[in-house]
């Protein structure tokens, strides 16, 4: 299996970032995630919105990015 950028999606392992000050809460990337990796945390922001973690295993689709209407949402590749 690869991502979309031809890169094979199960070599590396691939964490995701949130800014928290610019997540809204909408869920978007949560119901977007083709691997329901994403669940809403308990965490709360400054504005009293619950924010999304990793709840399962990211493939590094980057569906979450592409979603998120105010870019608070990203994956990185890390080494193993």
């Amino acid at each position: 299996m690869r991502n979309l950028w031809g890169e094979p999606a199960m070599a590396k392992k691939y964490v995701v970032k949130i800014v928290k000050k610019l997540c809204k809460g909408c869920g978007l990337c949560i119901a977007m995630c083709p691997r329901k990796a994403l669940d809403y945390s308990d965490e709360v922001n400054e504005y009293g919105w619950r924010i999304p973690r990793l709840v399962g295993e990211c493939v590094g689709c980057r569906i979450c990015e592409t979603y998120c209407p105010d870019m608070a949402i990203w994956v990185e590749a890390v080494e193993q």
